[in-house]
Protein backbone atom coordinates (compact mmCIF):
# COMPACT_ATOMS: atom_id res chain seq x y z
CA UNK A 1 0.00 0.00 0.00
CA UNK A 2 2.80 2.41 0.85
CA UNK A 3 4.57 1.65 -2.43
CA UNK A 4 1.37 2.24 -4.44
CA UNK A 5 0.87 5.57 -2.68
CA UNK A 6 4.39 6.70 -3.51
CA UNK A 7 3.94 5.73 -7.17
CA UNK A 8 0.63 7.63 -7.36
CA UNK A 9 2.21 10.74 -5.85
CA UNK A 10 5.08 10.50 -8.30
CA UNK A 11 2.67 10.31 -11.25
CA UNK A 12 0.72 13.31 -10.00
CA UNK A 13 3.92 15.29 -9.56
CA UNK A 14 5.25 14.44 -13.00
CA UNK A 15 2.10 14.72 -15.11
CA UNK A 16 1.49 18.51 -14.93
CA UNK A 17 5.08 19.36 -15.80
CA UNK A 18 4.93 17.03 -18.78
CA UNK A 19 1.52 18.19 -20.01
CA UNK A 20 2.42 21.89 -20.00
CA UNK A 21 5.10 21.38 -22.68
CA UNK A 22 2.52 20.69 -25.40
CA UNK A 23 -0.64 22.44 -24.25
CA UNK A 24 -2.97 23.76 -26.92
CA UNK A 25 -5.93 26.09 -26.61
CA UNK A 26 -8.32 23.12 -26.60
CA UNK A 27 -6.32 21.42 -23.84
CA UNK A 28 -6.22 24.64 -21.85
CA UNK A 29 -10.00 24.92 -22.17
CA UNK A 30 -10.48 21.36 -20.92
CA UNK A 31 -8.30 22.01 -17.89
CA UNK A 32 -9.76 25.42 -17.12
CA UNK A 33 -13.40 24.34 -17.49
CA UNK A 34 -13.05 21.65 -14.86
CA UNK A 35 -12.17 24.38 -12.35
CA UNK A 36 -15.32 26.41 -13.05
CA UNK A 37 -18.07 26.38 -10.40
CA UNK A 38 -20.74 25.59 -13.00
CA UNK A 39 -18.91 22.45 -14.09
CA UNK A 40 -18.37 21.28 -10.54
CA UNK A 41 -22.03 21.85 -9.58
CA UNK A 42 -23.51 20.26 -12.71
CA UNK A 43 -23.68 16.78 -11.20
CA UNK A 44 -25.80 17.97 -8.30
CA UNK A 45 -28.06 19.99 -10.58
CA UNK A 46 -28.59 16.93 -12.73
CA UNK A 47 -29.37 14.87 -9.66
CA UNK A 48 -31.96 17.44 -8.59
CA UNK A 49 -33.63 17.31 -12.00
CA UNK A 50 -33.77 13.52 -11.90
CA UNK A 51 -35.29 13.67 -8.42
CA UNK A 52 -38.02 16.03 -9.66
CA UNK A 53 -38.74 13.61 -12.50
CA UNK A 54 -39.09 10.75 -10.04
CA UNK A 55 -41.44 12.88 -7.94
CA UNK A 56 -43.57 13.54 -11.03
CA UNK A 57 -43.78 9.79 -11.67
CA UNK A 58 -44.94 9.07 -8.12
CA UNK A 59 -48.40 7.73 -7.33
CA UNK A 60 -49.30 10.84 -5.31
CA UNK A 61 -48.27 14.50 -5.68
CA UNK A 62 -47.19 14.58 -2.03
CA UNK A 63 -46.14 11.74 0.30
CA UNK A 64 -48.93 9.82 2.01
CA UNK A 65 -49.44 10.43 5.71
CA UNK A 66 -50.80 8.50 8.69
CA UNK A 67 -53.17 10.04 11.22
CA UNK A 68 -53.30 8.62 14.78
CA UNK A 69 -55.69 9.71 17.52
CA UNK A 70 -57.13 8.61 20.88
CA UNK A 71 -59.81 9.97 23.18
CA UNK A 72 -61.08 8.99 26.69
CA UNK A 73 -62.85 10.43 29.77
CA UNK A 74 -60.09 9.77 32.26
CA UNK A 75 -59.82 13.40 33.34
CA UNK A 76 -63.55 14.11 33.85
CA UNK A 77 -66.17 11.41 34.51
CA UNK A 78 -63.74 8.48 34.23
CA UNK A 79 -66.43 5.97 33.28
CA UNK A 80 -64.13 4.07 30.95
CA UNK A 81 -65.13 5.70 27.67
CA UNK A 82 -62.35 5.22 25.13
CA UNK A 83 -61.85 5.85 21.43
CA UNK A 84 -58.87 5.06 19.14
CA UNK A 85 -58.51 6.03 15.49
CA UNK A 86 -55.90 5.35 12.82
CA UNK A 87 -56.11 6.57 9.25
CA UNK A 88 -54.16 6.73 5.99
CA UNK A 89 -54.34 9.99 3.99
CA UNK A 90 -53.44 9.98 0.27
CA UNK A 91 -53.13 13.25 -1.71
CA UNK A 92 -54.51 13.01 -5.25
CA UNK A 93 -53.32 14.44 -8.53
CA UNK A 94 -55.53 17.08 -10.08
CA UNK A 95 -56.64 16.47 -13.68
CA UNK A 96 -53.64 17.09 -15.94
CA UNK A 97 -51.32 17.86 -13.03
CA UNK A 98 -49.25 14.68 -13.18
CA UNK A 99 -48.64 14.82 -16.92
CA UNK A 100 -47.82 18.52 -16.58
CA UNK A 101 -45.30 17.83 -13.82
CA UNK A 102 -43.67 15.11 -15.93
CA UNK A 103 -43.44 17.40 -18.96
CA UNK A 104 -41.94 20.15 -16.80
CA UNK A 105 -39.33 17.76 -15.36
CA UNK A 106 -38.33 16.63 -18.86
CA UNK A 107 -38.06 20.25 -20.02
CA UNK A 108 -35.93 21.13 -17.00
CA UNK A 109 -33.61 18.21 -17.75
CA UNK A 110 -33.07 19.43 -21.30
CA UNK A 111 -32.70 23.03 -20.12
CA UNK A 112 -30.10 22.00 -17.56
CA UNK A 113 -27.92 20.41 -20.26
CA UNK A 114 -28.34 23.37 -22.61
CA UNK A 115 -27.53 25.80 -19.83
CA UNK A 116 -24.27 23.96 -19.26
CA UNK A 117 -23.46 24.12 -22.99
CA UNK A 118 -24.15 27.87 -23.04
CA UNK A 119 -21.94 28.43 -20.01
CA UNK A 120 -19.16 26.37 -21.63
CA UNK A 121 -19.31 28.53 -24.74
CA UNK A 122 -19.37 31.73 -22.69
CA UNK A 123 -16.31 30.63 -20.76
CA UNK A 124 -14.62 29.58 -24.02
CA UNK A 125 -14.97 33.15 -25.27
CA UNK A 126 -13.32 34.51 -22.13
CA UNK A 127 -10.51 31.99 -22.35
CA UNK A 128 -9.94 32.69 -26.04
CA UNK A 129 -9.53 36.40 -25.42
CA UNK A 130 -7.14 35.79 -22.53
CA UNK A 131 -5.19 33.14 -24.47
CA UNK A 132 -4.54 35.34 -27.51
CA UNK A 133 -3.77 38.36 -25.35
CA UNK A 134 -1.07 36.24 -23.75
CA UNK A 135 0.21 35.12 -27.16
CA UNK A 136 0.32 38.73 -28.32
CA UNK A 137 2.24 39.75 -25.21
CA UNK A 138 4.73 36.91 -25.76
CA UNK A 139 5.33 38.07 -29.34
CA UNK A 140 5.89 41.63 -28.16
CA UNK A 141 8.34 40.38 -25.56
CA UNK A 142 10.31 38.30 -28.07
CA UNK A 143 10.47 41.16 -30.56
CA UNK A 144 11.61 43.62 -27.90
CA UNK A 145 14.44 41.25 -26.97
CA UNK A 146 15.49 41.06 -30.60
CA UNK A 147 15.40 44.85 -30.82
CA UNK A 148 17.61 45.17 -27.74
CA UNK A 149 20.07 42.70 -29.24
CA UNK A 150 20.11 44.54 -32.57
CA UNK A 151 20.53 47.94 -30.89
CA UNK A 152 23.34 46.49 -28.79
CA UNK A 153 25.19 45.24 -31.84
CA UNK A 154 24.75 48.60 -33.58
CA UNK A 155 25.99 50.44 -30.49
CA UNK A 156 29.09 48.24 -30.38
CA UNK A 157 29.76 48.89 -34.07
CA UNK A 158 29.36 52.64 -33.57
CA UNK A 159 31.66 52.59 -30.52
CA UNK A 160 34.43 50.89 -32.52
CA UNK A 161 34.08 53.39 -35.33
CA UNK A 162 34.10 56.31 -32.90
CA UNK A 163 37.36 55.04 -31.45
CA UNK A 164 38.70 54.72 -34.99
CA UNK A 165 37.68 58.29 -35.75
CA UNK A 166 35.13 57.40 -38.43
CA UNK A 167 32.15 58.66 -36.42
CA UNK A 168 31.61 61.46 -33.92
CA UNK A 169 30.54 61.28 -30.28
CA UNK A 170 27.13 62.63 -31.37
CA UNK A 171 26.68 59.40 -33.31
CA UNK A 172 27.65 57.47 -30.19
CA UNK A 173 24.95 59.29 -28.25
CA UNK A 174 22.37 58.44 -30.87
CA UNK A 175 23.32 54.76 -30.74
CA UNK A 176 23.22 54.80 -26.93
CA UNK A 177 19.80 56.46 -27.04
CA UNK A 178 18.49 53.84 -29.47
CA UNK A 179 19.68 51.07 -27.13
CA UNK A 180 18.08 52.77 -24.11
CA UNK A 181 14.80 53.14 -25.99
CA UNK A 182 14.87 49.45 -26.89
CA UNK A 183 15.53 48.53 -23.27
CA UNK A 184 12.60 50.66 -22.08
CA UNK A 185 10.28 48.98 -24.58
CA UNK A 186 11.58 45.57 -23.53
CA UNK A 187 10.84 46.31 -19.87
CA UNK A 188 7.31 47.44 -20.75
CA UNK A 189 6.78 44.33 -22.88
CA UNK A 190 7.98 42.12 -20.04
CA UNK A 191 5.55 43.75 -17.62
CA UNK A 192 2.67 43.34 -20.11
CA UNK A 193 3.62 39.69 -20.70
CA UNK A 194 3.65 38.94 -16.98
CA UNK A 195 0.25 40.59 -16.55
CA UNK A 196 -1.20 38.51 -19.41
CA UNK A 197 0.42 35.40 -17.96
CA UNK A 198 -1.17 35.98 -14.56
CA UNK A 199 -4.63 36.45 -16.10
CA UNK A 200 -4.34 33.21 -18.06
CA UNK A 201 -2.86 31.36 -15.10
CA UNK A 202 -5.87 32.38 -12.99
CA UNK A 203 -8.14 30.61 -15.48
CA UNK A 204 -6.06 27.48 -16.08
CA UNK A 205 -4.68 27.11 -12.59
CA UNK A 206 -1.37 25.59 -13.66
CA UNK A 207 2.01 26.74 -15.07
CA UNK A 208 1.74 28.03 -18.62
CA UNK A 209 3.56 26.34 -21.49
CA UNK A 210 5.99 28.06 -23.83
CA UNK A 211 4.32 26.88 -27.04
CA UNK A 212 4.37 28.21 -30.57
CA UNK A 213 1.39 29.97 -32.10
CA UNK A 214 -1.21 27.44 -33.20
CA UNK A 215 -4.50 28.73 -34.56
CA UNK A 216 -7.74 26.84 -34.38
CA UNK A 217 -8.82 24.80 -37.42
CA UNK A 218 -10.72 26.64 -40.10
CA UNK A 219 -14.45 26.11 -40.32
CA UNK A 220 -15.70 24.28 -43.38
CA UNK A 221 -18.04 26.26 -45.55
CA UNK A 222 -21.69 25.71 -44.81
CA UNK A 223 -24.84 27.49 -43.88
CA UNK A 224 -24.13 30.00 -41.15
CA UNK A 225 -27.83 30.28 -40.43
CA UNK A 226 -27.94 26.57 -39.60
CA UNK A 227 -25.08 27.14 -37.17
CA UNK A 228 -26.96 30.04 -35.60
CA UNK A 229 -30.07 27.93 -35.06
CA UNK A 230 -28.10 25.34 -33.09
CA UNK A 231 -26.04 27.95 -31.27
CA UNK A 232 -25.77 26.97 -27.58
CA UNK A 233 -26.91 30.40 -26.43
CA UNK A 234 -30.08 30.20 -28.52
CA UNK A 235 -30.68 26.58 -27.61
CA UNK A 236 -30.44 27.63 -23.96
CA UNK A 237 -33.13 30.27 -24.52
CA UNK A 238 -35.28 27.78 -26.42
CA UNK A 239 -35.21 25.30 -23.59
CA UNK A 240 -35.87 28.04 -21.07
CA UNK A 241 -38.92 29.03 -23.10
CA UNK A 242 -40.02 25.41 -23.07
CA UNK A 243 -39.64 25.31 -19.29
CA UNK A 244 -41.71 28.48 -18.99
CA UNK A 245 -44.40 27.02 -21.25
CA UNK A 246 -44.58 23.81 -19.22
CA UNK A 247 -44.64 25.83 -15.98
CA UNK A 248 -47.57 27.83 -17.31
CA UNK A 249 -49.48 24.68 -18.23
CA UNK A 250 -48.79 23.17 -14.82
CA UNK A 251 -49.93 26.36 -13.08
CA UNK A 252 -53.20 26.16 -14.99
CA UNK A 253 -53.68 22.55 -13.89
CA UNK A 254 -53.00 23.43 -10.25
CA UNK A 255 -56.04 25.60 -9.78
CA UNK A 256 -56.41 24.46 -6.16
CA UNK A 257 -54.61 22.49 -3.50
CA UNK A 258 -54.44 18.73 -3.95
CA UNK A 259 -57.56 16.83 -2.89
CA UNK A 260 -57.07 14.07 -0.34
CA UNK A 261 -58.67 10.70 0.16
CA UNK A 262 -58.55 9.18 3.64
CA UNK A 263 -59.22 5.66 4.89
CA UNK A 264 -59.50 5.36 8.66
CA UNK A 265 -60.62 2.87 11.30
CA UNK A 266 -62.08 3.71 14.72
CA UNK A 267 -62.36 1.46 17.80
CA UNK A 268 -64.51 2.79 20.66
CA UNK A 269 -66.53 1.91 23.76
CA UNK A 270 -68.93 3.99 25.80
CA UNK A 271 -68.33 2.54 29.31
CA UNK A 272 -65.76 0.44 31.05
CA UNK A 273 -66.43 -3.25 30.48
CA UNK A 274 -68.28 -2.71 27.20
CA UNK A 275 -66.99 -4.45 24.08
CA UNK A 276 -64.91 -2.40 21.66
CA UNK A 277 -66.77 -1.49 18.50
CA UNK A 278 -64.80 -0.97 15.28
CA UNK A 279 -65.94 1.18 12.36
CA UNK A 280 -64.36 2.18 9.05
CA UNK A 281 -64.53 5.52 7.27
CA UNK A 282 -63.68 6.55 3.70
CA UNK A 283 -63.55 10.32 3.17
CA UNK A 284 -62.62 12.74 0.39
CA UNK A 285 -61.40 16.29 1.02
CA UNK A 286 -61.67 18.76 -1.88
CA UNK A 287 -60.16 22.22 -1.24
CA UNK A 288 -61.78 25.31 -2.71
CA UNK A 289 -60.06 27.10 -5.56
CA UNK A 290 -57.53 29.73 -4.48
CA UNK A 291 -58.19 32.40 -7.09
CA UNK A 292 -55.60 35.10 -6.21
CA UNK A 293 -52.82 32.59 -5.57
CA UNK A 294 -53.55 30.79 -8.83
CA UNK A 295 -53.62 34.10 -10.70
CA UNK A 296 -50.25 35.03 -9.24
CA UNK A 297 -48.67 31.75 -10.36
CA UNK A 298 -50.17 32.09 -13.83
CA UNK A 299 -48.97 35.69 -14.17
CA UNK A 300 -45.41 34.79 -13.11
CA UNK A 301 -45.23 31.80 -15.46
CA UNK A 302 -46.65 33.84 -18.33
CA UNK A 303 -44.18 36.66 -17.67
CA UNK A 304 -41.26 34.21 -17.76
CA UNK A 305 -42.54 32.81 -21.06
CA UNK A 306 -42.88 36.24 -22.66
CA UNK A 307 -39.46 37.31 -21.44
CA UNK A 308 -37.69 34.17 -22.68
CA UNK A 309 -39.30 34.37 -26.11
CA UNK A 310 -38.48 38.05 -26.48
CA UNK A 311 -34.92 37.41 -25.34
CA UNK A 312 -34.62 34.64 -27.93
CA UNK A 313 -35.53 36.96 -30.81
CA UNK A 314 -33.25 39.68 -29.47
CA UNK A 315 -30.25 37.37 -29.05
CA UNK A 316 -30.83 35.73 -32.41
CA UNK A 317 -30.56 39.09 -34.16
CA UNK A 318 -27.51 39.98 -32.08
CA UNK A 319 -25.75 36.70 -32.90
CA UNK A 320 -26.41 37.15 -36.62
CA UNK A 321 -24.81 40.59 -36.51
CA UNK A 322 -21.95 39.29 -34.39
CA UNK A 323 -21.31 36.47 -36.88
CA UNK A 324 -21.26 38.90 -39.81
CA UNK A 325 -18.78 41.13 -37.96
CA UNK A 326 -16.55 38.15 -37.12
CA UNK A 327 -16.59 37.01 -40.73
CA UNK A 328 -15.58 40.48 -41.91
CA UNK A 329 -12.80 40.71 -39.33
CA UNK A 330 -11.46 37.31 -40.39
CA UNK A 331 -11.37 38.36 -44.04
CA UNK A 332 -9.67 41.64 -43.14
CA UNK A 333 -7.12 39.83 -40.96
CA UNK A 334 -6.14 37.63 -43.93
CA UNK A 335 -5.58 40.70 -46.11
CA UNK A 336 -3.63 42.48 -43.39
CA UNK A 337 -1.35 39.47 -42.90
CA UNK A 338 -0.48 39.30 -46.62
CA UNK A 339 0.37 43.00 -46.72
CA UNK A 340 2.28 42.90 -43.42
CA UNK A 341 4.41 39.94 -44.50
CA UNK A 342 5.24 41.73 -47.75
CA UNK A 343 6.26 44.84 -45.85
CA UNK A 344 8.34 42.83 -43.39
CA UNK A 345 10.18 41.06 -46.22
CA UNK A 346 10.96 44.33 -48.00
CA UNK A 347 12.02 46.04 -44.75
CA UNK A 348 14.34 43.14 -43.92
CA UNK A 349 15.97 43.34 -47.31
CA UNK A 350 16.34 47.11 -46.98
CA UNK A 351 17.92 46.71 -43.56
CA UNK A 352 20.48 44.37 -45.07
CA UNK A 353 21.27 46.87 -47.81
CA UNK A 354 21.66 49.84 -45.46
CA UNK A 355 23.59 47.79 -42.91
CA UNK A 356 26.14 47.01 -45.57
CA UNK A 357 26.26 50.61 -46.85
CA UNK A 358 26.64 51.92 -43.28
CA UNK A 359 29.58 49.63 -42.66
CA UNK A 360 31.12 50.89 -45.87
CA UNK A 361 30.52 54.50 -44.86
CA UNK A 362 28.05 55.15 -47.68
CA UNK A 363 25.13 56.06 -45.38
CA UNK A 364 24.96 57.99 -42.13
CA UNK A 365 23.82 56.79 -38.71
CA UNK A 366 20.42 58.56 -38.63
CA UNK A 367 19.47 56.78 -41.85
CA UNK A 368 20.70 53.49 -40.44
CA UNK A 369 18.65 54.00 -37.27
CA UNK A 370 15.56 54.94 -39.26
CA UNK A 371 15.85 51.83 -41.42
CA UNK A 372 16.40 49.70 -38.32
CA UNK A 373 13.27 51.14 -36.70
CA UNK A 374 11.23 50.62 -39.86
CA UNK A 375 12.38 46.99 -40.08
CA UNK A 376 11.48 46.41 -36.46
CA UNK A 377 8.05 47.96 -36.87
CA UNK A 378 7.45 45.92 -40.03
CA UNK A 379 8.38 42.69 -38.27
CA UNK A 380 6.26 43.69 -35.30
CA UNK A 381 3.30 44.39 -37.56
CA UNK A 382 3.75 41.05 -39.31
CA UNK A 383 3.88 39.14 -36.03
CA UNK A 384 0.86 40.95 -34.67
CA UNK A 385 -0.99 40.23 -37.92
CA UNK A 386 -0.40 36.50 -37.45
CA UNK A 387 -1.78 36.68 -33.93
CA UNK A 388 -4.73 38.78 -35.09
CA UNK A 389 -5.52 36.23 -37.78
CA UNK A 390 -5.50 33.39 -35.26
CA UNK A 391 -7.58 35.46 -32.85
CA UNK A 392 -10.05 36.35 -35.62
CA UNK A 393 -10.36 32.66 -36.45
CA UNK A 394 -11.19 31.95 -32.81
CA UNK A 395 -13.68 34.82 -32.74
CA UNK A 396 -15.38 33.46 -35.86
CA UNK A 397 -15.65 30.01 -34.30
CA UNK A 398 -16.97 31.61 -31.13
CA UNK A 399 -19.64 33.43 -33.12
CA UNK A 400 -20.65 30.10 -34.68
CA UNK A 401 -20.99 28.57 -31.21
CA UNK A 402 -18.01 26.19 -31.53
CA UNK A 403 -15.73 25.27 -28.66
CA UNK A 404 -11.91 25.46 -28.90
CA UNK A 405 -10.23 22.73 -30.94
Amino acid sequence: MRTCLLVALLIVAITPAHSTTSMTLAQAFTVAWQRQPAAQAFGERERAVQARRQAADAFTPEPASIELGTRNDRFNSNRGAQEQEVGLILPLWLPGERSGAQALADAENTANNQRLAALRLQFAGELRQTWWAWQMARIELDLSALRVASAGRLRGDVARRVQAGDLSRADQHQADGALATAQVLAAEAEAAAESARYRLHSLIGMPLPETSIQSEPAVTKGSEMDAILVHPALRDLETRSEVSQRSLELARARSRASPEIALSSRRERALSGDAMDQTWKLSLRIPFSSGPRTDARLAEANADLIESRSQYEFDKERLVQQLAAARSQLSAANSVLVAAETRARLASESRGFFDKSFRLGESDLPTRLRIELEAFEAERQSSRARINLAQSQSAYRQALGLLPE
